[in-house]
């Protein structure tokens, strides 16, 4: 047989998801793949038990339902200062994955740079694989996750023709500040680039920070398209609900590629989803507490059985630092996969290894997520305490 694409070879599957995987066949708990283990809001629960008898179940508008795309677009007018027309700046694609795609398939001829920060979520390397495109990574350096502002100008001197930002980042909750989102607009303008956000985790985000839309910033509408998604903000990650919103000419385009590549998103969970969208400012508010004390209960509890961990300043993951385990005898020249791989099956608590989020070398990091009941949270930890006394015994060892 012929050779299939070289293109699909570039890359191999999504590790979160094989994590996932690996932890539904242990029985283990799934602290990798970022999804919540508790129920939607009522409302959104309610306004689908109305769909299903209701309806639509047929298709509906390609680039997404009327009614969710008007609430769409004066929810994102409000956090931009800025009218923002439903008919041609807002588009509904099937998650925030498919969001990205389009986008970058929009953007990118073969051939074009792309500045991506390190470490940065795994869908992007196959994305700008997929179209095309030749990454350029910009390391996020550990612990705060800094930048050098200079490597970003160096990237679009080379000829870079965007940058994505994910703000606040998946994987190590970095929350990029108003000065450090300027800053990245005055280079973008000045080398005439598009800047492509992915900021679905923008209300979980914790004092004192705080997420600034990027296409608010004067100027930066023109050039920024924005992706995004309903799965994190109200917990149906399940549901598949994504958007784009941006300037006209990049939103046409990204119609084209979504219209063929996936025609449209569910009708019905599109018209339950305009529940989520009508609810007050005060859900925001408890969704920001709810998370922030799941946050305070998680880091203090890897704190009382002794794992390194960063602060995340904004998302529901955590990055933790295996090396003092890399360092005994029975895991010495050990991957961080084969450890995560080890860890979900003997330990009995799935994680992804940070080496798939790295373009650099770092192989002593692995993300968890804290987006679960306090009761899961405590099991895992209790699971976890055992893998730390591996630590203190081989101490205690002469």
């Amino acid at each position: 047989m012929r050779a299939l694409s070289d293109r699909v070879n570039g890359f191999t599957d999504s590790v979160i998801r094989r994590m996932t995987r690996i932890s539904d066949a242990c029985g283990a708990i799934n602290l990798s793949q970022g999804f919540p283990d508790f129920d939607p809001p009522r409302e959104l629960m309610d306004a689908l038990a109305k769909v299903a008898y209701d309806g639509p179940h047929q298709y509906s508008v390609t680039y997404g339902a009327p009614n969710l795309r008007e609430a769409l677009a004066e929810k994102h007018a409000r956090a931009v200062g800025r009218p923002i027309d439903p008919e041609t700046q807002v588009l509904v694609t099937c998650g925030g994955t498919e969001a990205m795609m389009a986008v970058m398939m929009s953007v990118c001829n073969p051939g074009d740079k792309v500045l991506v920060f390190s470490p940065f979520y795994e869908n992007y390397g196959a994305d700008a694989i997929l179209s095309g495109a030749q990454p350029l990574y910009i390391p996020l350096v550990p612990p705060d996750y800094g930048f050098d502002l200079g490597l970003i100008e160096q990237g679009f001197r080379d000829g870079a023709k965007a940058i994505i930002i994910c703000n606040p980042s998946n994987p190590c909750g970095k929350v990029f500040s108003r000065e450090e989102l300027t800053a990245i607009g005055a280079l973008a303008e000045r080398y005439d680039a598009y800047i492509i956000t992915d900021e679905v985790y923008e209300y979980l985000v914790y004092d004192p920070w705080e997420h600034v839309c990027m296409a608010s910033l004067p100027g930066m509408f023109e050039r920024t398209i924005t992706c995004n998604s309903l799965s994190k903000t109200y917990s149906i990650t399940g549901w598949r609900l994504g958007y784009v919103i941006g300037p006209e000419e990049v939103v046409e385009m990204a119609k084209k590629v979504h219209d063929f590549l996936t025609v449209g998103a569910p009708a019905p969970l599109q018209e339950a989803a305009v529940a989520g969208l009508a609810l007050p400012e005060s859900y925001y508010r408890g969704l920001r507490a709810l998370y922030t004390k799941k946050r305070a209960y998680f880091l203090e509890g890897l704190d009382r059985i002794g794992l390194k961990h960063n602060e995340p300043q904004g998302t529901y993951f955590v990055m933790i630092d295996i090396q003092d385990f890399l360092d005994l005898p029975q895991f010495r020249g050990w991957t961080d996969l084969a450890f995560c791989e080890w860890m979900t099956r003997e330990i009995g608590v799935a994680a992804v290894p940070g080496s798939s989020f790295f373009k650099e070398d770092v192989r002593n990091l692995i993300r968890l997520h804290f987006a679960r009941e306090e009761s899961t949270m405590d099991e895992a930890l209790r699971r976890l305490e055992k893998m730390c006394a591996l630590l203190d015994k081989a101490r205690q060892t002469p």
